[in-house]
């Protein structure tokens, strides 16, 4: 159900206020670019710094634009398992087509804990959930015998792995089935990712540039490994380029640069990119022939 390339939406304000107009046109661009799917609210879409009725009104607004054309994964994590539980009835009551559950953050719950977690929502939702580990943000970290525990529930169909592991890969497909989609976390290391058993990423890249990663996709689903490649090389310098200061202000930056007139405007904790992380997104960009 969920392959591919998928974007995780930035989302973009004017005045401190989500700018919907710019929003539905980037979902329409994404769409049209041949994206496979689409998160919103998601980390790239600063979510720790929207209001839970900004978060709601953002699904809605996603998954009634996208009209179908692709799945809506929608962001639902909390480090408190109720607020998170409204998140997920919110998603559904959007029509969004699955939730995407960050490990809980901060408050660093044992392995028990983290089962104990992605049960409870996971009885208590009518939603397929991808698990979402990202140890370098969260501290906690779903081990591999965890996330085989929890893979036996039939509504937590994968997990987009941000480990940074790709062992973890091999091991998660021994351990929770190999129809337990695995997603990359991490655009810098999708090839090896696909290679070992992966079916797609959940892209920071993608935001910028969503043909080429839709294209670099396509072909390790089709075997194309050369072409994949080649796509790698590519988009490497860009991968790294968006991670050159704190995340997204790079990539609000770079869609600046490819599409004109998109709001740069970010929510305090986080600034706009550096004027050096901006120079490396421009050669980032001109390397990937985007500008």
């Amino acid at each position: 159900m969920f392959y591919g390339s998928i974007p995780a939406l930035v989302t973009p304000f004017s005045g401190n206020c989500v700018d919907e107009d710019s929003l539905l046109a980037f979902v329409d661009w994404q769409i049209e670019e041949g994206s496979s799917a689409l998160v919103p609210c998601g980390t790239t879409g600063e979510v720790a710094t929207l209001t839970s009725e900004e978060q709601h009104a953002i699904f809605r607004l996603v998954v009634d634009h996208a009209r179908g054309r692709v799945p809506v994964i929608a962001g639902c994590g909390s480090n408190s398992t109720a607020t998170c539980l409204d998140h997920v009835k919110a998603a559904k009551d959007a029509g969004a087509d699955g939730a995407l559950v960050v490990v809980p953050y901060y408050n660093r719950p044992s392995q028990a804990g983290l089962v104990a977690h992605f049960l409870a929502v996971a009885d208590a939702s009518e939603l397929p959930i991808i698990v979402y580990n990202v140890p370098g943000r969260t501290v906690a970290d779903i081990s591999v015998e965890s996330l085989a525990e929890i893979a036996r529930h039939p509504r937590i169909v994968g997990v987009k792995d941000a480990t940074g592991n790709l062992a973890r890969v091999t091991a998660q497909r021994l351990t929770c089935g190999e129809d337990f989609c695995q997603l990359s976390g991490n655009d810098d290391m999708a090839l090896g990712f696909n290679a070992m058993g992966g079916v797609g990423c959940i892209s920071v890249s993608a935001n910028v540039a969503p043909k080429l990663c839709a294209d670099f996709q396509s072909a390790t689903r089709e075997g194309r490994w050369d072409d994949a490649l080649k796509l790698q090389d590519r988009l490497y310098p860009l991968h790294a380029a968006l991670f050159s200061d704190a995340s997204p202000g790079p990539t609000k930056y770079a869609l600046t640069r490819v599409r004109p007139g998109y709001p740069e405007e970010m929510r305090l904790p986080l600034t706009p990119a550096s004027d050096g992380s901006k120079r490396a997104v421009d050669k980032a960009l001109e390397h990937a022939g985007l500008i």
